[in-house]
C-alpha cells in the first residue's frame, strides 16, 4: 500500500505559495503548468507528498486549440474526500507524459490545485480536463501523463473527491506507480484478459486469480523493456489485440496492451517490450473465445 501521510513534509525555508488563484493560466499547453514549484520535501518523487490539510481548486475554462491566458472562472475548496484524493494521486505514475493522443478540438478546463500544509506552506498541482484525455499533471518538479481530469472537474463542481474507479472490466486506467520502471509492478492479486471487441461494447473477458496473475506477470517482467513510443510497427495478425488488466489489493490496476503480430507487441502506457511465441500462446489460452 502506498502511504498518503508522512511526518512534516515541508522544508523550513520553503517559499510562500499565494493563497489565491493566479489571474491567468500561464501555461502554453493543456495542463502541465504551475505558477511556481514549491520546495516541498518529497516533491521530486510524488506529485503531492506528505499530508496537506486543504485543497483549493482553481478552474480556467477555454479551448484546447487556443491554450494559454485563460482567466479563472471560480474556485472550490474540498469539503470532503481530501484523503481519498491524496490516496489516488499517490498512486499516479510519475516521469512520463501522456500516451498517443487524438486531436479532436473542443473545450478544456485547466486546473490549479493549491494543497495547504499544517505549517502554512503549500504546493501547486496543475492539470486539466480535455476532450482527448491528453493532459500532463505536474507539481512543477515531476510530471505524470495519467489522466484524472474528469475527477478534478467532479470535485470542483461538488466539493467532494470521488475515488477513481473502473466501471468496465476492460477499460483503461489511470496507471499505477511503478509501471514506469516495471511492466507489472508489485504483486497483483488478479488478472483480467480481454480480447478486442466492439468499440461500443465491453470486450469479451475472463478474470483469474493471483496464481494466473503471477504466472503472466513473470514472463512480462522478464522481457527487456524501454520507454514507450506509443505504438508498434505492422498490423495485428488474426489473433488481434488483448488488454491485460492486473488488479491489486489496494490502488489502481495496471493496463497492458498485447497486440499480436505488431512489433513490439507489449505496452503498459509507460514501457514497451518485445514478446515471445510462448507468451503469445499463454495469453491466447487465457483469453475468451471469439
Amino acid at each position: 500500500m502506498i502511504a498518503v501521510s508522512a511526518p512534516e513534509p515541508v522544508a523550513k525555508d520553503a517559499p510562500a505559495v499565494p493563497a489565491t488563484c493566479p489571474q491567468r493560466w500561464g501555461g502554453a499547453d493543456t495542463g502541465g503548468w504551475v505558477p511556481a514549484a514549491a520546495r516541498v520535501e518529497g516533491a521530486g518523487e510524488t506529485l503531492v507528498p506528505g499530508a496537506p490539510v486543504e485543497a483549493l481548486i482553481c478552474a480556467y475554462p477555454g479551448l484546447n486549440y487556443k491554450p494559454g491566458g485563460e482567466r479563472p472562472a471560480g474556485t472550490r475548496t474540498l469539503t470532503t474526500g481530501t484523503r481519498a484524493m491524496l490516496h489516488d494521486i499517490a498512486y499516479l505514475p510519475v516521469g512520463s507524459g501522456p500516451g498517443a493522443c487524438t486531436a479532436m478540438g473542443g473545450p478544456t478546463t485547466n486546473y490549479l490545485i493549491r494543497f495547504a500544509y499544517p505549517d502554512g506552506s503549500a504546493l501547486w498541482l496543475g492539470s486539466a480536463e480535455e476532450v482527448n484525455s491528453c493532459v500532463v499533471t505536474t507539481n512543477g518538479t515531476v510530471r505524470s501523463g495519467a489522466y484524472i481530469g474528469r475527477n478534478i472537474t467532479a470535485a470542483y463542481r461538488t466539493g467532494t473527491w470521488l475515488p477513481v474507479r473502473q466501471t468496465d472490466a476492460c477499460e483503461g486506467t489511470t496507471g499505477r506507480r511503478g509501471e514506469e520502471d516495471t511492466m507489472v509492478p508489485g504483486e497483483p492479486v488478479s488478472v483480467t484478459v480481454c480480447r478486442q471487441g466492439s468499440p461500443t461494447k465491453t470486450w469479451p473477458h475472463r478474470k483469474y486469480g493471483a496464481r494466473e496473475a503471477a504466472a503472466l506477470a513473470g514472463p512480462l517482467n522478464a522481457r527487456h523493456a524501454w520507454k514507450t513510443a506509443n505504438g508498434c510497427q505492422g498490423p495485428p495478425d488474426d489473433e488481434g489485440t488483448f488488454r491485460l488488466i492486473f488488479g491489486y489489493r489496494d490502488g489502481p490496476p495496471v493496463d497492458i496492451w498485447f497486440t499480436s503480430g505488431c512489433t513490439p507487441p507489449i505496452d503498459n502506457g509507460a514501457l514497451q517490450a518485445d514478446g515471445t511465441e510462448e507468451l503469445r500462446d499463454q495469453i491466447i489460452r487465457l483469453a475468451p473465445a471469439r
